[in-house]
């Protein structure tokens, strides 16, 4: 047998552990929560007060957007929204979503008070600074979009088309249940698509579409909080309808999407 020494093995490095790196902070989320929820307020109704019906041009046809220029408006602002700061929060922007996400059991009931302070906060800005503009603009303009609500939903009177209380309610129940029930299909984990956004976007247009002539369309209890901060006594008096059942549309949808869709009969 031979003396020599054994020579020594190459060491095994150990392997290290790769941690992730962590997500955004808590605050960092609720600050994307607001920007987010400012800009579809500020972008969608600037566009409701401004350009919806700005007149006549000299051949008589009008110059204003319209019903389907508030629909796209709404739409396209959420869209934005949700690719330029979904990746951070999730891209809510919307009280009535976040509390359906949770019903349905995507997002953390610990959570959703932080998200709707922060989405409410949005809105109030949105709206304060459409006041800010209309205080430079044309005499009187601002107490006249005031006296006529500033946008805000309302039903018999304050309804675009003469729709009452049932209407009101029933429209605000459905079209909330439908935009989170797309949401929550379009964000699933293995069923959803890389264009949830243009999916969220166009189904909230089309919402519009239908419902602005019901009830001036909330389905966003942070942007009917908006308008009527600045719309007056009746938009005060009326905006408990849009608080109360969009929430109440979005936990149906939530918990209607985790009976159906997301169980493990479903899986």
């Amino acid at each position: 047998m031979s003396n020599d020494p054994i020579p020594d093995r190459p060491a095994v490095p150990t392997p290290v552990a790769h941690t992730p790196p962590p997500g955004p902070s808590t605050g960092v989320k609720l600050a994307a929560e607001a920007m987010g929820t400012f800009v579809l307020v500020f972008g969608a109704l600037s566009t409701a007060l401004f350009a919806s019906d700005f007149g006549t041009g000299a051949n008589g046809s009008s110059l204003g957007v319209g019903f389907l220029g508030v629909a796209l408006a709404f739409g396209l602002t959420v869209l934005v929204g949700v690719y330029a700061w979904g990746p951070i929060s999730g891209g809510h922007f919307n009280p009535a979503v976040t509390l359906g996400l949770a019903a349905a059991g995507r997002f953390a009931w610990k959570d959703t008070i932080g998200y709707i302070i922060a989405q409410i906060v949005g809105g109030a800005v949105g709206t304060t600074l459409i006041v800010l503009i209309g205080m430079f603009g044309p005499t009187g303009w601002l107490s006249s979009a005031q006296d006529s609500g500033f946008a805000s939903n309302g039903f018999d009177e304050h309804s675009p088309g003469g729709f009452g209380l049932g209407a009101a309610i029933t429209a605000e129940i459905l079209f909330t249940a439908i935009f989170v029930l797309v949401i929550l299909g379009v964000t699933h984990k293995t069923r959803g698509t890389a264009n949830a956004g243009i999916a969220i976007g166009l189904t909230l247009t089309l919402i519009h579409l239908a419902s602005i002539p019901i009830d001036n369309t909330s389905v966003n209890p942070a942007r009917s909080i908006a308008a009527a901060i600045y719309g007056g006594v009746d938009a005060l008096g009326q905006l408990w309808v849009f608080i109360v059942f969009p929430i109440v549309g979005a936990l149906l949808a939530g918990f209607l999407q985790k009976a159906l869709f997301d169980s493990r009969a479903a899986a």
